[in-house]
């Protein structure tokens, strides 16, 4: 996800948590259409080496995510890209 893996997102010293600037990094990916509607997230282990965070942070973060409606987890499947919700008229 991060096209560096030297030039992570993730600054230690900034005053936020960790999984927040993580989940807030990927949520500009898919605003900025960098991650489409379906596209699969590597798995939380995975996430985690990327960003130079534990496990249990990327798990944190990846919930984050899902709270706020951008990405859909699916056991057994992974975590994906949700699709916008189609608006309805009044």
């Amino acid at each position: 996800m991060t096209s560096d893996p030297e030039q992570s997102p993730i600054d230690p010293h900034k005053i936020a948590y960790v999984y927040m600037q993580m989940a807030d990094h990927i949520a500009d990916r898919i605003a900025k259409g960098e991650l489409r509607p379906g596209a699969r997230l590597p798995g939380e282990r995975d996430l985690a080496v990327e960003y130079g965070v534990a496990h249990l942070t990327a798990r944190r973060a990846t919930r984050e995510l899902r709270e706020r409606g951008l990405v859909v987890t699916l056991p057994a499947k992974g975590t994906f890209v949700a699709y916008p919700e189609a608006e309805t008229g009044p």
